[in-house]
This record gives structure tokens, C-alpha cells and sequence, in this order.
């Protein structure tokens, strides 16, 4: 018998940004996984070859029921953002749930010496590119009166901290957005939902540190950082909530940790 979650998940369609790799990869099998009879995934990336192979893994793992569209996609470009949605097929125009994972980190550099095509990918990703989208697919939500914006999140935009400060600032940006249209659209039954973890084991900190594998494996020494399916599961578990019931912001710790900054290491 499917759950409460699973029925009210029930041929839903899921729009996931950054859907190639880390918490967005992990995002779309748990929602497969969550609600496989019936469900509609349009999973966006720039890298379309790793779609391919996630697409083909998900439906070896729960069947036919659930439907794949694949799209190559740069946030940072918005030009390509425009052309999304004219470009989907009949069946995944009726989009319900836009999860806005996608995000950029290079360096950790604070000023002066950001370079400044750092700071223009990580603005043009980590916001424009969210503001874009979530533009994009608002008047799909408006002309239904519902669907579902689950902004990821960060400790980060929070909390600032030392080697952070583009980043941070990215991500707190964010966060003002989106607790600004979440105002905005009170009036409506759309609901902006944010999760936002602590340390995660991602490919993020590996492109974070350039491809320096040591110093990507230093963040982690001595601690067991949350998974993506830890994300994955809160994200899923707040889209499949009952429509009055908004989970607004979601703040997410690994054990050992109880900030940015406060991190017990078992060395």
C-alpha cells in the first residue's frame, strides 16, 4: 500500500536544477523512490552525460512508472533558462515542484584577491540563476494557484565565515529572496521552501579546492559529514507534505557539528 507521502506525491512533475551529480542526483532517486508508480522528472544539468546514465539507473531500480525528460541546462546562462520552458514537451509543461539545487564554488579567496571571473560564475549561478528560474516557473505555479520553489539552502547563508566570503554571500542573498516571495506569494497556495545543510560530502568541496584532493579531504578529516540522500530525504519530505503544511526553513547538522565554525574533529 503506497504511504500518505507517496499518494500525495502521485504524478506530480519535478523540476531539479544540478541534477547530474551530489544532492540533486540523489534528490531525484528519492523522489523515484518516494513515489514510483506514478512521476514525472525533468532532471536539467550541464553535464547532459551524466543525466543519461541517472535516467537509465532510476527506472532499473523502480520500473516505468516513473518518467524521465533530460535537459541540458546552464543556470548561469539566461539565455538558456528563457528557452526552457517553451522547449519542454506537452507532458512536462504542468511542472509542480521546481528544486533549485544547482550552485558554484571555486577558491577561497577573500577580497582583494577574488578573481573576478569567480565572482561573476558564483553570482551568475548561486543568484541569478535561481531568481531566473524560479521566474521561469512561476507562472506555471500562479496560473494553478500551487506548486512547490524549495531553494537550497546553507549554513553559509547564515553564518559567515572565514574563506567564505563570496560564498556566503551568494548563498545569504539567496535566502532574502526567497523569504521575500515567500510574502509575496501569501496570498497564494505556492509554497518557497529552504533547506539548508551544514557540511555535506559532495563534489562541491573537491571543485571548491580546484581538483586539490588533500586539501578537499582536510574539511572532512575527523568528522562524518551528511550525505546527499540526507538532504534529499528532508527535500522530498517537505514537497510531499499535505498543501497547507509549509516547511519553510529546514536547517541540517551532521552529528559533530553545531555551526559553521563549531566542529568537534575525532582525531
Amino acid at each position: 500500500m503506497a504511504s500518505a507521502m507517496a499518494k500525495r506525491l502521485t504524478g506530480k512533475c519535478i523540476l531539479i536544477t544540478g541534477a547530474s551529480s551530489g544532492i540533486g542526483r540523489s534528490t531525484a532517486f528519492e523522489f523515484a523512490r518516494t513515489s514510483p508508480a506514478s512521476l514525472k522528472l525533468i532532471l536539467t544539468a550541464r553535464r547532459v552525460d551524466r543525466l543519461h546514465q541517472i535516467s537509465k539507473d532510476i527506472q532499473q531500480e523502480v520500473g516505468s512508472g516513473v518518467k524521465i525528460l533530460m535537459k541540458q541546462l546552464d543556470v548561469s546562462k539566461p539565455d538558456e533558462i528563457a528557452k526552457l520552458v517553451p522547449s519542454l514537451p506537452e507532458e512536462f509543461k504542468d511542472v509542480d515542484v521546481l528544486v533549485n539545487n544547482a550552485g558554484f564554488m571555486s577558491g577561497i579567496e577573500g577580497p582583494p584577491d577574488i578573481p573576478q571571473k569567480v565572482i561573476d560564475n558564483v553570482w551568475a549561478t548561486n543568484v541569478t540563476g535561481v531568481i531566473n528560474m524560479t521566474q521561469a516557473i512561476l507562472p506555471i505555479f500562479k496560473a494553478k494557484d500551487r506548486g512547490d520553489i524549495i531553494m537550497l539552502g546553507s549554513i553559509a547563508d547564515r553564518e559567515p565565515y572565514v574563506g567564505g566570503t563570496l560564498y556566503c554571500a551568494s548563498k545569504a542573498a539567496v535566502r532574502i529572496f526567497s523569504e521575500a516571495l515567500r510574502k509575496e506569494l501569501i496570498s497564494t497556495r505556492i509554497r518557497v521552501i529552504t533547506v539548508a545543510p551544514g557540511q555535506v560530502l559532495t563534489e562541491f568541496t573537491l571543485l571548491r579546492y580546484r581538483g586539490n584532493q588533500e586539501k578537499a579531504d582536510a574539511v572532512y578529516a575527523g568528522c562524518e559529514p551528511l550525505s546527499p540522500d540526507d538532504v534529499a530525504e528532508v527535500i522530498v519530505f517537505a514537497a510531499g507534505r499535505r498543501e497547507n503544511v509549509v516547511v519553510a526553513d529546514t536547517l541540517l547538522f551532521p552529528n559533530h557539528q553545531a555551526s559553521a565554525t563549531h566542529i568537534h574533529r575525532r582525531l
